[in-house]
């Protein structure tokens, strides 16, 4: 395998990022940074997930993941789930290791697309995360420039999880094994009152103190909804002065 062409310090810099972001990756499997690579030289089956970051630092990290988590999430219980949301954290993490930075928002591209492009940037590296048996995901990253080697980098890598080397969990079959590495996912979660349908003229005339009347009772129960998708009702309660719900319906996949 061919060495990328940056400093020791920065190879250093790129682990830290790697084993930061696998320290919140989903995955099944006990898994630990390998050693760095050029991108594009360990492809895996699967997806990848690419966003550009700047503030302190400047470049992009990729994150590749396998097809079961790929999988996993398209078959979750909750329905069909944001795979960008899902390794978002992973990102967060790994570039969150160069200093405070603003993170894109990603798209979902092929991995050898993505690791392909990456590959023609200067001082691109990528770091494999493997198991005893084979390469599981890949996480690489390209900046422009690098940092020179920085004792708050290294803080900042202990605080988001760098210098952790392994991220495990538990052995489950395989069906199993993809609901498990869904747990720590975050998605997004909001509740409705109700919903409405107004012309534009309508919505153009709307001012402050104006009404607007949505197609449920006054006391009926409101919607919860992860990632747009229906999954339960409740009663709209008061906690702390914010407002909260109290569930009294689950509702089943494809009942909404």
């Amino acid at each position: 395998m061919t060495a990328p062409a940056i400093t020791a310090p920065q190879l250093s810099l790129a682990r830290n990022a790697a084993e930061a972001a696998l320290a919140v990756l989903p995955t099944s499997r006990a898994l630990f940074a390998g050693d760095p690579v050029t991108p594009g030289e360990t492809v895996i089956e699967g997806q990848a997930v690419t966003a550009r970051f700047s503030g302190a630092a400047s470049g992009e990290v990729v994150v590749v993941v396998g097809q079961d988590l790929a999988d996993a999430l398209k078959e979750s219980p909750l329905g069909e789930l944001d795979l960008t949301a899902a390794v978002r954290p992973a990102l967060e993490a790994a570039s969150r290791v160069f200093g405070p930075v603003i993170l894109d928002p990603g798209q979902v591209m092929d991995p050898q697309v993505a690791l392909s492009a990456l590959a023609t940037k200067e001082g691109a590296v990528a770091i494999p995360l493997r198991d005893d048996e084979d390469v599981r995901a890949v996480i690489a990253m390209a900046l422009s420039p690098w940092p020179t080697d920085d004792p708050m980098a290294a803080m900042t890598a202990a605080a988001t999880g760098g210098g952790v080397a392994q991220r495990t969990s538990s052995a489950l079959g395989s069906r199993g094994a993809g609901l498990d590495m869904l747990h720590d996912v975050e998605m997004e979660v909001s509740a409705e009152l109700g919903r409405t349908r107004m012309s534009v003229r309508e919505l153009l005339s709307l001012i402050p103190g104006a009404i607007v009347e949505l197609d449920r009772a006054a006391g009926s129960p409101a919607d919860l909804l992860v990632n747009g998708r229906l999954i339960a009702r409740g009663e709209v309660v008061v906690v702390d002065e914010n407002f909260g719900i109290r569930i009294t319906e689950i509702v089943s996949p494809g009942a909404e």
